[in-house]
């Protein structure tokens, strides 16, 4: 079974979320902005920013926005699995050059919300992340993999 998706519009951009509590719509700051003030709740990480720099302030964090620039730029995915493993239960938001066939694989690493630069079909979402309904290897999410299921 999908999670559903919630699809929000808003001046022109498109967020994608897989959560059904309420759109933290607090701009985010950059990292070293909150590293240098930390009451923020929202924060943004570009390619290349240590994620592991967030983990002592996990508990007051709302949202983490991760950049792709580019598709080709996999480091989100990364920070993401870091965060999630962490012990990050808030928003973390793929924000960018973000594809379609590259959601699933997003989710797997603990994204549940999205801000693509282009539109995104949901119904061709939906369908393309019904394909596989089992996962064949661990990853930062907890789903448990097929061989798992087969073999205990």
């Amino acid at each position: 079974m999908v999670d559903p998706i919630t699809v929000n519009t808003n001046a022109g951009e498109t967020l994608l979320r897989f959560r059904d509590d309420v759109v933290h719509d607090e701009p985010a700051v950059t990292l070293d902005a909150f590293l240098g003030q930390t009451n923020a709740t929202a924060v943004r990480l570009e390619a290349g920013d240590d994620a592991r720099e967030l983990l002592p302030h996990l508990g007051q964090i709302a949202l983490i926005e991760i950049s792709f620039p580019t598709f080709r730029d996999g480091r989100g995915y990364s920070a993401a699995r870091i965060l999630r493993e962490a012990g990050f239960e808030g928003e973390l938001r793929a924000a960018g050059d973000v594809l379609v066939d590259q959601i699933p694989h997003m989710r797997r690493c603990g994204f549940d919300s999205f801000a693509p630069e282009k539109p995104i079909d949901a119904a061709t979402l939906t369908k393309l992340l019904a394909l596989y309904p089992q996962p064949y290897q661990k990853a930062a999410d907890a789903r448990v993999p097929v061989w798992k299921l087969r073999h205990g």
